[in-house]
């Protein structure tokens, strides 16, 4: 069975997400303050769901402690959709930024893409820190090969996805989704315009591979 620690404070949102994942063997246990969620016993679970907007605390804060302290897994589920929500969250060393409202299959995959990747000896420090990248995250830039690329917002937060999932598949709809900025930076064109952007960039065509009929993924 997989644990998971989930901190929000809206009961109604978290049980219906529980029952979902209850079908596939995981079980969430949700605590609606975050200072008895830090108090849970952090280090029984094997990833964490984590609002960011939540009572006494602010859930950035509340990923710093738990990156800092226990490295364990984070997704940031919140309806805060500020691009600097997102990069902080990414900086503080969250796994993944799942914006609300969002289909329950969407987390069940991301929670299964990120175990994944854990338990194949990747480590909690996440993909950006793998000693043998070409990429690497500080802040609002990406370094490929120590090279500091110079993207636009949308393409920034494109790649800091597949970036972060190395290896792993992402379908259209969460890389689309992950974005708070595609629909106006990309001023309509099309995901697969930005990609072919990144990919000139990169100056190098093979890193960012199309799955057919699902998404991208980085090699």
């Amino acid at each position: 069975m997989i644990n998971i620690l989930m901190i929000e404070d809206d009961p109604e949102f978290a049980e219906l997400l529980s029952e979902y994942l209850a079908q596939f063997d995981i079980k969430v246990t949700n605590y609606e303050d975050p200072f008895l969620g830090l108090s849970a016993g952090v280090k029984k679970f094997d990833l964490v769901i984590l609002d960011l907007t939540l009572p006494g605390m602010d859930g950035l804060e509340v990923c710093e402690e738990l990156v800092r302290k226990y490295d364990i897994p984070v997704i940031i589920s919140s309806a805060r959709s500020d691009i600097n929500d997102k990069v902080q969250s990414f900086e503080l060393g969250a796994y993944d930024y799942l914006p609300k409202p969002y289909d329950p299959k969407e987390m069940y995959a991301r929670i299964m893409a990120i175990l994944n990747r854990v338990n194949k000896g990747e480590g909690k420090s996440g993909a950006t820190n793998t000693p043998k990248s070409d990429f690497e995250i500080r802040g609002d830039t990406i370094y490929y090969k120590g090279e500091a690329l110079n993207l636009t917002p949308a393409e920034f937060e494109v790649l800091s996805l597949l970036v972060k999932n190395q290896g792993i598949t992402q379908s259209r709809e969460q890389i689309i989704n992950s974005s708070a900025t595609m629909s106006i930076d990309s001023q309509g064109k099309s995901l697969d315009v930005i990609i072919s952007k990144i990919r000139s960039k990169l100056g190098d065509n093979k890193r960012i591979q199309a799955v057919r009929g699902v998404g991208y993924k980085l090699v």
